[in-house]
């Protein structure tokens, strides 16, 4: 047993739909503006044909199950939803081409990239990093992962979330820019893909804020649900 000074944390594990296993997760890779509403509405246009996807990461630490109630976070005064399609990795893979990378995926879930909206403005404004608006404590909801074995190779899709069941988000994830096979390949290009791998794959039009009191449910057809509720 490897002698440390405190209690090394306990995994990252995600729920797998219909299975008593669990997925331990690795890493969690964010697509940045990957619908075209979105990024209008976010201030930015996206020319597919000039530019790349970008991304950014989340600590393993952040994920929390579909069903959670959590503490509105602190520092923030505009804390908004963001709901995704969410990839998982089961195999490994470098330089891996569009035409092979749907074998790495295990599978797809629903999921939240709760965003402290004001802090990552204030980075973007100022050429920081958006760390402190969104790799922080429950930031990353994720429902279970169902195993590709049972959907297939999803490529559309209805998304969408609501707030106290208000609809705020409408979407299909065929309207991705760059879809999943894209993104794998070239993410793949940067990183060795690793089993345990997640994949938010970028959040449609309609985000907005939350506050106490407020339960998120979001859907993905053929997919699932998820579900969060933001503590009074």
């Amino acid at each position: 047993m490897t002698n440390t000074i405190f209690p090394i944390p306990a995994p990252a594990l995600a729920d797998i739909e219909g299975s008593e296993q669990k997925f331990p997760v690795y890493r969690i890779f964010c697509v940045g503006r990957n619908y075209h509403a979105h990024a209008a509405e976010m201030g930015v246009a996206v020319d597919k044909s000039k530019e790349e996807p970008f991304y950014f990461t989340k600590h393993p630490d952040t994920l929390i199950p579909s069903g959670s109630e959590i503490q509105y976070p602190p520092q923030t005064a505009n804390y908004h939803h963001e709901m995704e399609f969410v990839v998982a990795i089961g195999k490994a893979g470098f330089e891996v081409s569009e035409d092979k990378a749907e074998e790495l995926i295990f599978g797809y879930a629903a999921g939240l990239d709760m965003t402290r909206r004001d802090l990552q403005l204030k980075a973007r404004e100022t050429r920081r990093p958006w760390d402190l608006g969104k790799d922080f404590e429950e930031s990353s909801v994720l429902a279970p992962i169902v195993p590709v074995a049972k959907t297939g190779i999803v490529n559309s899709g209805k998304i969408e979330l609501a707030v106290n069941g208000e609809t705020r988000q409408s979407s299909d994830i065929e309207r991705l820019i760059w879809n999943v096979r894209e993104i794998i390949a070239h993410l793949s290009k940067f990183y060795h893909l690793q089993p345990g791998d997640l994949i938010y794959t970028g959040t449609p039009d309609g985000v907005g804020a939350v506050v106490p009191g407020d339960r998120i449910t979001g859907s993905i057809e053929g997919i699932g649900n998820v579900e969060l509720k933001i503590a009074n």
